[in-house]
């Protein structure tokens, strides 16, 4: 089959007519474990590919200072400058942090380093310019996304039952939804069963280093500096074309395939964090080799469809009524009902 660029603005005059009040149950097996053995035995040789990157550390570390660089100069500009902080951070700060959250991403998969210990301290640092302490959190929960895709019960990936009925399927309900994204996150925990606790000893090292780093910005930067890193953090995960990485990953029009790609120029700075089918299939291929084993498995990936544009998926998640946060597969027992 060819490869299949999804078009939303075909067929909207087939859109349901109300807004459904469920997520698409489903009793399949997650079919990242079944494509990875697939492809494990068609293509052996992408065992290769698994490992890590240390060149991961190095542009983080040019990363986080180069967003501290940022903050230093807009901060000297003074808080009446707080619009080009907002301004900067909306067209160069937002893509700086989403790529420290790739890293993160990476990191928790301890694809950074052989140590796990290494890979807890490279969440931290890459955690740094965004003001709040988010990494240790993400690295215990993210484990349960993959191992329960798509469960309501374990998945905090998958938004609350609330959450889906109070944004609805209108376009500001919608863009809210995106700009308290974190927030939205946060209100995801309380209903997770099973889940690591996010109370430990590095959730502490997480907090005093990140609190840390805001009271060295906040004094040689001033408020301006500190405002701009804050700024760079909400947009690079809310209502930005970057939030239609979240879009994108698993919101489904069809229910037949959960996961979706984005193949566009913005992973060349994102980290090919669009790659997603691959990553889901091995999350143990470091980010830069994950098209790598596009190219050398092809026929797994070639007939799947998927995205070309954030920019035009954020647009259309924002006005195409069919899009609501209830796009998702469930396959928890709770969705399925007894038998």
């Amino acid at each position: 089959m060819t490869t299949q660029a999804l078009d939303f603005g075909k067929d909207k005059a087939a859109a349901a007519s109300g807004f459904r009040r469920s997520f698409f149950p489903v009793d399949l097996k997650r079919p990242h474990p079944i494509r990875r053995a697939a492809i494990l035995k068609a293509h052996p040789e992408v065992r290769s590919l698994i490992g890590y990157d240390r060149w991961t550390a190095v542009i983080t570390i040019a990363t986080v200072l180069g967003q501290a660089a940022i903050a230093y100069g807009l901060g000297h500009l003074g808080l009446g400058y707080w619009w080009v902080s907002l301004l900067v951070a909306l067209c160069v700060g937002a893509f700086a942090n989403h790529a420290m959250f790739v890293v993160i991403h990476d990191a928790s998969h301890n694809l950074v380093f052989k140590s796990v210990l290494l890979n807890k301290m490279m969440v931290i640092l890459a955690d740094l310019p965004n003001t709040l302490p988010t990494a240790i959190g993400f690295r215990a929960y993210h484990v349960k996304h993959h191992s329960h895709l798509g469960d309501y019960d374990y998945d905090a990936d998958l938004p609350s039952r609330w959450e889906a009925n109070l944004v609805g399927d209108r376009w500001y309900g919608k863009a809210l939804w995106l700009f308290f994204f974190p927030l939205f996150q946060l209100g995801r925990l309380e209903r997770l069963k099973g889940t690591v606790p996010m109370k430990n000893l590095w959730t502490v090292y997480n907090g005093i280093a990140v609190f840390a780093f805001d009271a060295a910005i906040l004094y040689f930067c001033g408020v301006n500096g500190l405002l701009y890193l804050f700024f760079s953090f909400w947009f690079s995960v809310g209502l930005h074309p970057l939030g239609a990485r979240w879009i994108q990953e698993h919101f489904t029009l069809d229910p037949e395939q959960e996961t979706f790609d984005y193949y566009g120029p913005l992973n060349t700075i994102a980290l090919n964090i669009g790659y997603h089918n691959e990553h889901h299939d091995f999350p143990d291929i470091p980010w830069r080799r994950l098209p790598d084993l596009k190219r050398l498995a092809p026929e797994y990936y070639d007939n799947l469809k998927f995205h070309t544009s954030w920019l035009k998926l954020w647009l259309t998640f924002l006005f195409d009524k069919r899009y609501t946060l209830y796009q998702r597969v469930d396959r928890s027992p709770s969705t399925l009902g007894p038998g």
